[in-house]
C-alpha cells in the first residue's frame, strides 16, 4: 500500500476517521476486527461518486426517449415529471426528485428489450458530456472517492453501489469507472417481461416502476440484493439517510459518511434548499449518530481526475 493511500484527501478529521476505521476492522485479533466476508461497503452514486449537477445523468439520457415517445402520449404535456422535461423546466424537473426520475425511466424505455437498452445506453455513455464539467459523465467522478474505493478494495471490502439511479444504466459503467462489477450494483429498476420470441429468450421493459431505490428503499434493497448489513455507508443527501441509519445505528463497528457539497469554486455549493441532492435532515442527524460530514471544500484537495 502507498504511504498515503488517499492523496486527494487533506489531512484532517475526515481522512483520519476513514484510515482509523479501515485499520481497526482489518487488524486481526483487535477488538473491532471484521472478517472479510462481512466487510460490506455501500456507496450512493449521484453526488457521492460522481457529480449530480446540473441534473442527474440519467435525466439527460432519458430526455431523448421521452421526446421521441411524446407524440403518442399527449397527457405528458401536463403530467409531471414529463411536462417539466418536455418544456425544459429544470427546476420543476428537479423538484420531482428521484421518484420522478424513476417514473421517467419506466415510461421512456417501455417496449424496449434489455439488449436494445444496453446498446443505446452504452453508445450514449461513450460520448455524453456533462454540461457543467465539459467532460464525459463517466469522467466527472470524484478523484478522492476513487482513491477511497481502491483503499477499501485492497483491504478486503466488498463494495456495492446503492443508488436511486437506474440499475441498468449504472451496470454499464460501474466496473470500468469504479471497479464495481455489475452484480454489486443496486438501483432503481423497471419491471420486465420474459418471452421466448422466435426461439430467442427475450426480456422486454414494461412501463412500470419495479423498485425505487431511494430513502427507505435503500435498506430494503440492501437486504434483498446483498443480504448483509453494511459496515460502511457513504452518501450525500437525505435520500441516503435511511441507508446510513441502517448501517450504523446499533451496529458496531460501523462508519457513516456524507459528502457535503460546499465548494462553489470547484463544483457546486448546495444542501438544504437544493432540489437535487437535498441535504437537510441527514445533516442535522449526523452529529448525533457520529456520521462524518466530509467537506468537499476543506477535505478534498482535488475534486475531479481531470483537475490540476
Amino acid at each position: 500500500m502507498p504511504s498515503d493511500p488517499l492523496p486527494s484527501w487533506n489531512d484532517g478529521a475526515s481522512k483520519r476517521a476513514i484510515l482509523d476505521f479501515v485499520a481497526a476492522v482489518t487488524t486481526e485479533g483487535g477488538p473491532s476486527f471484521v472478517a472479510p466476508a462481512d466487510r460490506v461497503a455501500v456507496f450512493d452514486n449521484d453526488g457521492t461518486l460522481w457529480t449530480e449537477q446540473p441534473m442527474y445523468a440519467q435525466a439527460f439520457f432519458i430526455a431523448d426517449q421521452v421526446r421521441r415517445l411524446a407524440p403518442r402520449h399527449p397527457e405528458w404535456a401536463t403530467e409531471q415529471p414529463f411536462a417539466a422535461l418536455l418544456s425544459g423546466d429544470r427546476a420543476a424537473l428537479a423538484g420531482t426528485g428521484e421518484a420522478g426520475l424513476g417514473h421517467l425511466v419506466a415510461a421512456a424505455h417501455a417496449g424496449m428489450t434489455t439488449d436494445e437498452f444496453d446498446a443505446q445506453a452504452a453508445a450514449w455513455l461513450a460520448t455524453a458530456t456533462n454540461p457543467r464539467t465539459g467532460h464525459r459523465f463517466t469522467e466527472s467522478v470524484y478523484q478522492p472517492q476513487l482513491e477511497l474505493l481502491a483503499l477499501l478494495r485492497v483491504n478486503g471490502f466488498r463494495i456495492f453501489v446503492v443508488s436511486g439511479g437506474g440499475i441498468d444504466l449504472m451496470r454499464l459503467f460501474t466496473e470500468e469507472v469504479y471497479g464495481v462489477p455489475t452484480d454489486r450494483v443496486v438501483g432503481s429498476s423497471g419491471k420486465v417481461a420474459y418471452a421466448l420470441e422466435n426461439g430467442v429468450p427475450t426480456l422486454t421493459k414494461l412501463p412500470e416502476l419495479g423498485s425505487l431505490d431511494d430513502k427507505a428503499g435503500k435498506p430494503e434493497n440492501i437486504r434483498l440484493h446483498i443480504g448483509k448489513r453494511p459496515i460502511l455507508a457513504f452518501g450525500n443527501s437525505d435520500g441516503d439517510q435511511a441507508m446510513l441509519e441502517f448501517t450504523t445505528i446499533g451496529h458496531a463497528p460501523s462508519l457513516g459518511l456524507i459528502v457535503h457539497h460546499d465548494d462553489a469554486a470547484r463544483e457546486v455549493a448546495y444542501d438544504r434548499d437544493s432540489a437535487i441532492g437535498k441535504l437537510d435532515t441527514a445533516l442535522d442527524a449526523a452529529p448525533g449518530y457520529g456520521w462524518v460530514v466530509v467537506s468537499m471544500k476543506d477535505d478534498w484537495n482535488r475534486v475531479f481526475p481531470f483537475a490540476d
